[in-house]
């Protein structure tokens, strides 16, 4: 495999064909006038302590509504 390399042909390209399974599916959103918006946690996904030398800091996870849980902060 090491003796070949990527090569782009055209010719080997097919047509799209649609799907109406490949459109995502989006939320409204609401929007305020100075151009920001509310988001409201929906649960807690992880939670741990950060142990510093002389104090403790706890750390949460957070699943946010309109974000999936790989954008959790």
């Amino acid at each position: 495999m090491m003796d070949f390399h990527n090569v782009f042909r055209i010719s080997m390209l097919r047509k799209y064909e649609p799907d109406p399974f490949h459109v995502l599916s989006q939320q409204d959103i609401e929007i305020r006038r100075d151009i920001s918006y509310i988001e409201k946690p929906i649960g807690i996904l992880d939670r741990k302590d950060q142990v510093l030398r002389n104090k403790t800091i706890p750390l949460v996870k957070i699943l946010w509504q309109h974000h999936t849980s790989d954008e959790a902060t």
